[in-house]
């Protein structure tokens, strides 16, 4: 019996330890939310938030590398539903599961770039992600590229695959959350699932660009996650002088590089513009205001050698009261005059990633890898973007625009987006 009591003894004190050991844990974990909603500072390379919102955001690392989101886990911005079917977001997820089958696509096209999107599927289900596809596309084999999501029963073309094209490697059916990572450059395509190498195709007749399509075609699935680097940048500022770049005579604005190769604008007004046109294509940027609600803009597709006459992504970071929702003068990443930013996303005296895509008559911007903007021209062509829409080359010009000017960029960079 003593040796029975003893041992029911040592069970209570187990399991007292055991509750006091899961008590902890939950209050740690408040202790962590707590710091987390007090703005406790994230370690490098991190992005501190709840574990709810832990999903459809960027690292550091990822913002300093020109990731963007596609979708920022609350609305259906910068995408377009091709066919009427239950398309909704809700808790972090854009998901489908029954209607007329078709795309929701993105609103700007992409060319070359690393994508990323996680995914589930239930098991019978058949979807894709269409990359450079057109909005309703006809033939896989030939006017988009079908990544399947498909169980092997269901497709002769299995998850990973592309359809019509190439079979992926040997993978597991599964309904839980996959991850796809796809590097598109050219006519070559690598595709991970979950970390795994399972296709590399190459397309001897590629297609250049176009938009990225969720598929409803059979079956429930769901998407997050999903996010964007451009490839095939070229740096448009050196970080030692101004080659490349030509400033407009007889203004006040001063252009100068740092010790640490950032390039200064002060004072205004004035233009420094490159020395290259560009047309349909992707820039990145860093900007960083140096006082509070200063004002400035990148211009592109300019008349060359013009002053301030072309379309204008400004650079303001004042919103009324606590609201990012209402910019001040536009907001930064918005369309001077066209489309106001529909967020203040980015802070002076901070460094903040930009990111901007022209193709025809279509323009976006993302700051802080969040897009703000979203405008399509639809006025009367005209050479001068201040009249009508220009689709003709142009320069990229960084504006001084007042007395107050003072404001650096870093790591700006262009390319050319491929043809269809």
């Amino acid at each position: 019996m003593a040796i029975l009591r003893k041992r029911e003894t040592n069970m209570l004190r187990l399991r007292s330890r055991v509750r006091w050991t899961m008590m902890l844990a939950v209050m740690l974990r408040l202790v962590a939310a707590a710091n987390d909603l007090a703005g406790a500072e994230p370690a490098d390379g991190e992005t501190v938030t709840l574990a709810h919102e832990a999903h459809n955001s960027l690292t550091k690392e990822e913002l300093a590398e020109g990731w963007i989101l596609l979708f920022d886990g609350e609305t259906d911005y910068g995408w377009k539903a091709g066919s009427q079917a239950n398309w909704r977001v809700h808790d972090g997820v854009i998901s489908v599961s029954e209607g007329e089958p078709g795309l929701l696509t993105t609103v700007s096209q992409f060319g070359d770039y690393v994508f990323k999107c996680d995914f589930r599927a239930d098991a019978g289900t058949n979807s894709g992600i269409f990359l450079r596809t057109p909005r309703v596309p006809k033939d896989p084999q030939s006017d988009c590229y079908e990544l399947n999501i498909a169980d092997r029963a269901v497709s002769p073309f299995p998850t990973g695959s592309f359809v019509g094209r190439q079979a992926s490697k040997e993978v597991a059916d599964s309904s839980r959350w996959r991850n796809f990572e796809v590097t598109a450059l050219g006519g070559h395509f690598i595709v991970k699932l979950d970390g795994r190498e399972v296709l590399d195709y190459t397309d001897p007749q590629p297609l250049g660009r176009g938009y990225i399509g969720l598929q409803l075609n059979k079956g429930a699935v769901e998407f997050r996650n999903i996010k964007l680097k451009p490839l095939g940048l070229e740096p448009l500022f050196n970080g030692q002088d101004l080659t490349g770049w030509k400033e407009f005579p007889g203004k006040a604005s001063k252009f100068s590089v740092t010790d640490a190769g950032e390039l200064h604008i002060e004072n205004g007004n004035g233009q420094l513009e490159t020395e290259r046109s560009f047309g349909d294509f992707v820039a990145q940027w860093q900007v960083q205001t140096q006082g509070r609600h200063l004002n400035s803009g990148v211009f592109f597709r300019s008349i060359p050698g013009e002053f301030t006459q072309g379309y204008e992504c400004q650079i303001q970071n004042a919103f009324e009261g606590n609201d990012r929702s209402k910019p001040v003068d536009c907001g930064t990443g918005g369309f001077y005059r066209r489309q106001n930013a529909r967020r203040v996303m980015s802070n002076d005296f901070q460094w903040t990633p930009m990111t901007l895509i022209v193709s025809g008559n279509h323009m976006a911007a993302w700051v802080n890898g969040i897009q703000v903007s979203d405008w399509t021209d639809s006025r009367p062509p005209d050479a001068n973007p201040r009249k009508g829409t220009r689709r003709e080359t142009g320069t990229i010009s960084l504006q001084g625009h007042d007395p107050t000017t003072n404001i650096l960029f870093r790591d700006i960079q262009a390319g050319e987006m491929p043809k269809r």
